[in-house]
């Protein structure tokens, strides 16, 4: 599937800079003959003033008027040998020119970056007298110029919405397959546990047997709510009024339990143990019991695991410190990505499980506060207050 992803990503990328490139280079031409073009409008225009201007029949002006009439694109400024303007101008907008003194200043600055060529009438040699004439980019060489960056915008914006496509496809069945293998872990751990259940109600009938059943018990009990985590697991979560420090501290006694003597356990609820928030009791006990998990290997049997409590604004956050071997600045990144591991054994699934149990079934967020190896990891949950 990432194969077949990013094929499709090099294949679109290579089709945008192809079409975009040769967008470019045929606006580019089409530019340079309309610009071409309209230079020689431009000189036909000139041309058809000076025949006004001299002209000794009506026959000539009539024509001359003709051409002169006919140009309704190209905006030109008119000024003197002393490239003063002289108030003459046609295609500018008049209204800007009566209320902005300086308008045909500007214009004409403009039209001398755009050609500071202009074509001149020579009135006079001797005192020289002449008018000179610059011109503009018209509506349509300035459409051709912008052509290209418009045509590259919406390609990148149909290569973005193509990418999100194919992404939100990936992540679908990504999610469709951790819903599927957690399903069929839970199918498949529900039959053991049926028949373990069966031998325990046998033991109980004997003698003597008190102290096994017991810890059977408690063994089969815990396959329970393993079988009941992955049965949730890609099903629509409910969820109800639970207190979190409630949940948390019996995780806490449960891995206690269960972890070296010289591991010291610190839980500070800073006196929210009455809290109430919206949660999946058996899934989020197992976001904490695998940020515990991390903490312990981290430590390799040996440090403190510090658990805290705070109101922020309208955030429930949730810390998880240890004192252990730290996670490599290059690491960071991959730490909730499936399949990542330190270990020796392991899937690399529970801190992958546990941010999406947080931020799809609690509207929450799950990440690393800070990490310095040789120092430590704190992890942090948000919870949305209600």
């Amino acid at each position: 599937m990432l194969s077949y992803i990013y094929n499709w990503k090099s294949l679109l990328f290579a089709l945008a800079i192809a079409i975009v490139s040769g967008t470019i280079i045929y606006s580019q031409y089409v530019a340079r003959q309309i610009a071409a073009d309209e230079r020689k409008n431009v000189e036909a225009w000139v041309e058809a003033e000076k025949t006004i201007l001299n002209a000794e029949n009506n026959s000539n002006i009539n024509l001359a008027s003709k051409i002169s009439s006919e140009n309704k694109g190209i905006p030109i400024i008119e000024t003197n040998e002393k490239d003063i303007p002289t108030g003459n101008f046609i295609n500018l907008d008049s209204a800007e020119f009566k209320s902005d003194k300086n308008f045909l200043l500007h214009k004409l600055n403009e039209f001398k970056n755009f050609n500071s060529n202009p074509i001149v009438i020579v009135l006079r040699e001797n005192p020289y007298l002449a008018n000179k004439y610059y011109y503009g980019e018209s509506k349509l060489l300035k459409e051709v110029k912008w052509y290209p960056i418009v045509q590259l915008v919406i390609v990148a914006l149909f290569f973005l919405l193509v990418y999100i496509l194919l992404q939100t496809q990936y992540k679908s069945s990504q999610n469709q397959l951790w819903a599927s293998m957690a399903k069929e872990t839970a199918h498949q751990l529900g039959t053991p546990v049926s028949s373990l259940e069966g031998w325990l109600e046998i033991l109980k009938e004997k003698k003597d047997n008190d102290g096994i059943v017991n810890e059977i018990s408690k063994d089969i009990n815990r396959l329970l709510i393993v079988t009941e985590r992955f049965s949730k697991i890609g099903s629509t979560p409910h969820l109800s009024l639970h207190k979190p420090y409630e949940l948390i501290h019996s995780v806490v006694l449960y891995m206690k339990k269960r972890s070296s003597e010289k591991v010291i356990f610190s839980f500070e609820s800073n006196n929210l143990e009455e809290l109430s928030l919206l949660l999946t009791p058996t899934l989020f006990e197992w976001v904490f019991e695998n940020l515990l998990k991390n903490a312990l290997d981290a430590m390799e049997g040996k440090g403190i695991i510090k658990i805290t409590m705070h109101l922020q604004q309208k955030e429930l956050l949730i810390n998880v410190s240890d004192n252990g071997k730290g996670i490599a600045n290059n690491q960071l990144k991959n730490v909730f990505k499936a399949g990542f591991t330190t270990k020796k054994r392991g899937w690399g699934i529970g801190l992958s499980l546990s941010k999406r149990i947080i931020e799809q079934y609690h509207n929450g967020k799950l990440y690393i506060k800070n990490s310095e190896v040789g120092k430590g990891t704190t992890f942090t949950v948000s919870l949305p207050l209600q």
